[in-house]
């Protein structure tokens, strides 16, 4: 029987294909079981969303109720208020109790359930709140929808674990900081609901947590890091060992090094080697077979490689090389801008700051890195 590519990228990770993050697990686990209020900052394509649905999935086998949801895919506050009541009502709950529970629970505003069973074996539920209308109603929505974790848990004497992902959009609600505000005021309360609320935008959800702003101290912080390039190399070589193909002498490093260490890029890589060295019918893998591999994924998204340099101005085009070239430091040096031919300090900060609004870049502690490792040797080898 073939062996499956040991290696996840584009989806949440399951544990057995999940890198390092032990340390992280664990302090997230304990925090979360004892009723903790958690902030997860990381950085987009640093295994976030995969440690905490592995966290939750811990937790549920301890009987502990579970709920996840990102605040980033409702359109509005009222949106998001809904998918929100929606998530905790059917929580552990049987379809056939919703409506009673949702009606037992619910105070102030009685919601119109909607259940689909014309699916296979399947039954599709939605909830939502029509009767809510003015601004008024829709504070007092939020009041009772925020409350009800604290309703559950005590109605099903089992503690509860919320993680609410890439909370920084509650910012951009309507009355963001009233959001803020009420939601605080009602997590406070619930002594036995954990909560993460993690995001992947660390300037925001950094302002989401400084004095002056509602959860200010309100819980612990976890800042996501990078994962020990060493270990990660090591597994990384385990993988493809336990997967009848021997990795030949640095293939880990070269691996993480070419994707810059973020996890989603390194697994990226892998997974995509892994597939060419099968398909070619080797038991070896080895970093030509790696460069073979990159050379074949740049050469794929060349394309859109070029249509996103084709929108960068000028002056973005060489600030973006010069920060590829000179791996992200000291930009802003009289020497770093005369070796590109860049101009002054001001212009090269505006470029950054329109290239990190843009997604292509972002901060790395003391340097800028390419939020794409990809594109960062596609501009590396393509571009002048």
């Amino acid at each position: 029987m073939a062996a499956d590519n040991p290696f996840v990228y584009g989806e949440i990770v399951a544990a057995g294909a999940f890198a390092d993050r032990d340390e992280e697990y664990h302090r997230l686990t304990t925090d979360l079981r004892a009723g903790q209020k958690v902030f997860l900052i990381s950085p987009r394509r640093y295994g976030k969303s995969s440690l905490i649905r592995r966290t939750l999935d811990a937790l549920a086998k301890e009987r502990v109720l579970t709920v996840s949801v990102t605040v980033a895919g409702s359109s509005s506050y009222v949106g998001f208020l809904e998918a929100y009541a929606q998530t905790l009502l059917a929580a552990d709950t049987p379809v056939s109790r919703l409506r009673q529970w949702a009606a037992d629970l619910m105070r102030t505003f009685h919601p119109e359930v909607t259940i689909d069973a014309s699916g296979p074996g399947t039954s599709a539920v939605s909830l939502s709140f029509p009767a809510v209308r003015s601004s008024r109603d829709v504070e007092r929505l939020a009041a009772e929808v925020f409350a009800l974790p604290g309703r559950i848990a005590a109605a099903r004497k089992r503690p509860m674990a919320i993680a609410l992902d890439e909370f920084q959009t509650i910012a951009s609600f309507d009355g963001g900081n009233a959001v803020e505000e009420a939601l605080r005021a009602a997590v406070q309360q619930q002594r036995d609901v954990g909560y993460v609320f993690a995001g992947s935008e660390p300037s925001l959800m950094e302002r989401m947590i400084s004095s002056r702003r509602p959860f200010y101290k309100a819980g612990p912080v976890m800042r996501l890091q990078k994962i020990d390039p060493d270990e990660f190399a090591t597994w990384l070589e385990a993988r493809f060992t336990k997967t009848g193909l021997r990795a030949e002498a640095g293939l880990g490093a070269a691996l993480v090094d070419l994707a810059d260490n973020v996890p989603y890029d390194v697994q990226r890589l892998a997974h995509e080697t892994w597939d060419d060295v099968r398909a070619a019918g080797r038991k070896t893998v080895g970093l030509e077979d790696l460069h073979t591999t990159l050379t074949r994924m740049m050469r794929q998204q060349a394309t859109v490689f070029e249509e996103q340099w084709q929108r960068l101005t000028l002056a973005q085009r060489g600030v973006l090389r010069a920060l590829v070239l000179e791996q992200g430091r000291e930009l802003l040096s009289a020497d770093v801008r005369q070796r590109h031919r860049l101009a002054g300090a001001s212009s090269v900060q505006s470029s950054i700051a329109a290239l990190v609004r843009e997604d292509i870049v972002m901060r790395d502690g003391p340097r800028y890195m390419l939020t794409d490792s990809l594109y960062r040797e596609w501009i590396a080898r393509r571009t002048f």
